[in-house]
């Protein structure tokens, strides 16, 4: 009887102990997803307004560009109200003369 109790008592310790070591990692791990401290939201006021992406080119009977995930044709105003002037097979020239590019597709060998 004696036995049992004294092996029932440390059984309780070491679940106890086990709990508390448990509970103290898991108030000590971080989750690795989480950006580090220090870091900076981007959000899109914080987006400089001067950059423009072209994403597509849409050529046809009429020629469509996709700047800034927005659909413009020649003479359509994109940020700060700048125009399209023009629209090739790969680029889009706007009014300041500045060319916008697309990247170059990737082909197999």
């Amino acid at each position: 009887m004696l036995l049992n109790r004294i092996n029932s008592m440390a059984l309780a310790f070491v679940a106890t102990s086990l709990l508390l070591a448990a509970s103290v990692n898991a108030q000590s791990l971080r989750d690795p997803t989480l950006p580090g401290q220090g870091y900076a939201v981007v959000t899109p006021q914080n987006i400089s307004q001067q950059s423009l992406v072209l994403n597509s080119i849409v050529n046809g009977q009429h020629a469509y560009a996709v700047i800034n995930n927005k659909i413009v044709a020649v003479g359509g105003k994109v940020n700060n109200g700048l125009t399209v002037s023009s629209i090739g097979q790969d680029n889009v020239t706007l009014s300041d003369g500045r060319k916008l590019q697309l990247f170059q597709s990737i082909t197999e060998r």
